[in-house]
């Protein structure tokens, strides 16, 4: 039913944006000049509709259409990398307002001096997933550090993952409940009433794999346990996709193991402004844009690429 409603939206999407376009041509065989205006903002408006449309149209893949469950992880550059982990929260934040999706931060592990460890973003609506696929790898930060009494050029790195938030029903994943061990203990907080004074949050450790996924957004145990479940869900979903891959790769005699390394985008903020992402060659000139969310260019020209 949930296939069937989601092609049902489609179709009819497609014959509103026909009928739109009939109307218009029967208003400019009318010849009406005052009617120009009116029909070249209209115009406009559905060749912008139709580039969204295009864009949508490569995101073909199996779980592209679903939500995503998006985590940043601070690495390599202590309390820089800790800063430039939350500077990316705020760009993936941001670019979900901007493009219609809901974000909720689900887990956060703040750092020691500024920024965060690490935080996990359940970002929901269609095809969230399929768009921020493109955002999976080690993302590059070259800046004159604000954290250095010196204030010299610092380079700082963070991993992010991106994870298809599917359902029961879709994932090809069995989880046997005996393999889940489950802790509750108390949210963290800033203090005060933020504290939870009760034990709602949740880790569930996935005991054949050793995954562990916590949830402590300030909601309900059961609520928080939910989302642990599809958290976990979702990696070990990717475990096994991961897995086939390696086989696949392997028997065409091309297997190299990934490794935390290599970046796919750098973000450079001094001698110059410049965003690159290495993948594709896409770049941009604004770095300030890109930091305030503004990432479309960047996905298009991944996925235009064919990248997988």
């Amino acid at each position: 039913m949930k296939t069937v409603s989601g092609l049902r939206d489609e179709v009819e999407s497609w014959n509103s944006l026909k009928q739109q376009i009939h109307d218009l041509t029967e208003l400019a065989k009318l010849g009406d000049e005052s009617l120009r205006a009116d029909l070249e903002t209209e115009i406009q408006t559905l060749e912008t509709d139709l580039e969204k449309r295009s864009f949508a149209a490569m995101l073909s893949g199996p779980y592209d259409h679903d939500g995503a469950i998006l985590a940043i992880h601070a690495g390599a550059g202590g309390t820089d990398s800790q800063d430039w982990a939350e500077m990316l929260q705020r760009m993936y934040l941001r670019w979900a307002e901007d493009n219609g999706f809901e974000a909720e931060i689900l887990d956060s592990t703040p750092g020691e001096e500024a920024g965060i460890k690490s935080v996990t973003i359940a970002v929901s609506g269609r095809y969230a997933f399929g768009y921020l696929r493109s955002e999976k790898g080690v993302h590059r930060l070259v800046r004159l550090s604000p954290f250095d009494a010196a204030h010299r050029r610092h380079t700082s790195f963070a991993l992010v993952e991106v994870l298809p938030q599917v359902s029961m029903d879709e994932a090809d994943v069995e989880i046997n409940p005996g393999d889940v061990k489950m802790d509750v203990f108390r949210s963290s907080g800033a203090g005060g009433q933020n504290v939870q004074k009760n034990a709602t949050a949740v880790r569930l450790t996935h005991i054949p794999t050793g995954i562990v996924v916590t949830c402590q957004n300030e909601r309900s145990q059961t609520q928080n346990r939910d989302f642990a479940m599809r958290i976990l869900r979702a990696r070990l979903l990717e475990l096994k996709t991961a897995e086939r891959e390696e086989e696949r790769a392997v028997l065409r005699g091309e297997y190299t193991k990934a490794e935390w390394g290599s970046q796919i985008r750098s973000y450079v903020l001094h001698p110059y402004q410049m965003v690159k992402d290495h993948r594709t060659d896409f770049q941009s000139g604004n770095a300030q844009a890109i930091l305030d969310g503004d990432l479309d260019g960047f996905m298009e020209a991944y996925l235009r690429s064919g990248s997988k």
